[in-house]
C-alpha cells in the first residue's frame, strides 16, 4: 500500500527536547504520526504520515464502550555511525496480528505495519536521542471507531503509530526493584485476553499496582487466575529466576504476554553458557529457593526497560532479598541486549532492522 505524506506546517513543529538526561518516559511526542484506516467496504486504505494532532471521535465509538483496542511497543535506536535501528520489529507485527484476532479486529498486514513505522521513523529521525540509555519509543495502536451502541465488532478502525523520545523506564535507572506478589487480585485467566496486548489487561491491573506502590513496591507479580499458586508475569515485564547459570521462567499458556525481549533472553542466554527452562513455578517453592540461596538472581524483561534486576520479593507477610546490587548474569544479559540494540555488539541473530 502506498503511504502518502501530509506536509507538516512550520507552525505545527514542536520545540525538541534540550536535555536528553531528563526525557522521562512517554511524555514527549514527535511532530508526526502514522495513520491508516480499515472499513468493511474498503479494507485497509488511506495510509499516511500526518501531523501529530488529536482525533475527533464520536462519543458512541465502540472503543469507548466495548474496549476494542490493542497496541504494541518497540524502540528505534540511533547508532554512532548515524544509522537508525529497530529491534525485531517483525515480532511486534506478528503479535499485533494475534492480538487483533483475539479482539475480533482486522489483522494489519506485516508489510503495512513495518513500512508505516519505518516511513514515520525516517521522517522523525531528528527526534531520536543519542545519549546512552535513551531511544525513540514506538507505539502502534488500533482502535474501533464505528459509532454504535451495540456489542459487536466494529466496521471501522484506525491503525496509528506514535513516537516518543524516552529515557529510562524506571526513574532509578538500572537498579534493583522491589516486587509484591499479588494474591488477591487476578490479571488474567485461562481463555481470557492475557496473551493479547490490549488496554483492558492494564486497566484491571491498576488497583493492585496502586496499592503496592502505597506499600513501597515498584511492581506487582501476578499469580495464575485458577489456583493463585503459580508465578505468571509482572505488569510491565516477563519474569526470570536464575539458579546459578540455569534460568527458569513461566511457560506461555494463554494468560502471559509473549514478550519480544523474553524470547530474546531465552535465545541469548544459551549462547552465554546458560541453560533455560520454561515451567510452572510454585510461589511457595520460589520463596523457599530464594530463602535458601538456590535462586541467585531474579530479573524482568520487557521493551520499556529491557532488563530489570529484582532486589526484593514479598509474598504475604514474608520478604526475601536477592543478594546485593545487580547480579552477574542480569548485568551480562542487559549489556549484551542493549549492546546489540545500539550497535556496540555484533548482531549474530539477525535481530536488527535498519531504517532507510
Amino acid at each position: 500500500m502506498e503511504i502518502s505524506v501530509v506536509p507538516l506546517p512550520v507552525d505545527k513543529m514542536k520545540a525538541k527536547f534540550e536535555d536528553e538526561s531528563h526525557l522521562g518516559f512517554g511524555k514527549i511526542f514527535t511532530d508526526r504520526m502514522f495513520l491508516a484506516e480499515w472499513s468493511t467496504d474498503k479494507g485497509w486504505h488511506d495510509a499516511r504520515v500526518k501531523p501529530y494532532e488529536p482525533f475527533v471521535l464520536d462519543p458512541a465509538c465502540i472503543v469507548f464502550h466495548y474496549a476494542q483496542e490493542i497496541f504494541e511497543g518497540l524502540k528505534a535506536y540511533k547508532w554512532e555511525d548515524g544509522r537508525i535501528a529497530l529491534f525485531r520489529p517483525e515480532m511486534n507485527a506478528r503479535r499485533f496480528q494475534r492480538s487483533a484476532d483475539r479482539l475480533c479486529m482486522p489483522e494489519v498486514p506485516e508489510e503495512l505495519f513495518l513500512n508505516g513505522i519505518e516511513k514515520l521513523v525516517s521522517l522523525e529521525r531528528d527526534w531520536i536521542p543519542g545519549m546512552p540509555g535513551t531511544s525513540l519509543y514506538i507505539r502502534p495502536t488500533m482502535i474501533a471507531v464505528e459509532p454504535v451502541l451495540g456489542v459487536k465488532a466494529s466496521a471501522h478502525y484506525y491503525f496509528y503509530v506514535l513516537l516518543s523520545p524516552v529515557g529510562a523506564y524506571y526513574a532509578a535507572g538500572f537498579n534493583p526493584v522491589s516486587i509484591l506478589v499479588e494474591d488477591s487480585y487476578v490479571r488474567a485467566t485461562p481463555g481470557g485476553t492475557g496473551e493479547a496486548k490490549t488496554g483492558g489487561n492494564y486497566a484491571s491491573s491498576l488497583k493492585a499496582g496502586l496499592e503496592a506502590k502505597k506499600k513501597g513496591f515498584d511492581q506487582v507479580l501476578w499469580l495464575d487466575g485458577r489456583e493463585r499458586r503459580y508465578i505468571e508475569e509482572v505488569g510491565a515485564m516477563n519474569m526470570f529466576f536464575a539458579y546459578g547459570d540455569h534460568i527458569v521462567t513461566a511457560p506461555l499458556g494463554g494468560s502471559i504476554l509473549a514478550g519480544v525481549t523474553r524470547d530474546s533472553v531465552l535465545k541469548l542466554a544459551t549462547t552465554l553458557g546458560c541453560t533455560v527452562e520454561e515451567r510452572l513455578i510454585d510461589v511457595n517453592e520460589l520463596m523457599a529457593d530464594i530463602r535458601s540461596g538456590k535462586i541467585t538472581e531474579a530479573f524482568g524483561s520487557g521493551t520499556a526497560a529491557v532488563i530489570t534486576p529484582v532486589g526484593k520479593l514479598c509474598y504475604r507477610e514474608e520478604c526475601v532479598s536477592m543478594g546485593q546490587g545487580v547480579g552477574r548474569l542480569t548485568q551480562k544479559l542487559y549489556d549484551t541486549l542493549t549492546g546489540i540494540q545500539t550497535g556496540k555488539i555484533a548482531d549474530e541473530f539477525g535481530w536488527v532492522h535498519f531504517v532507510a
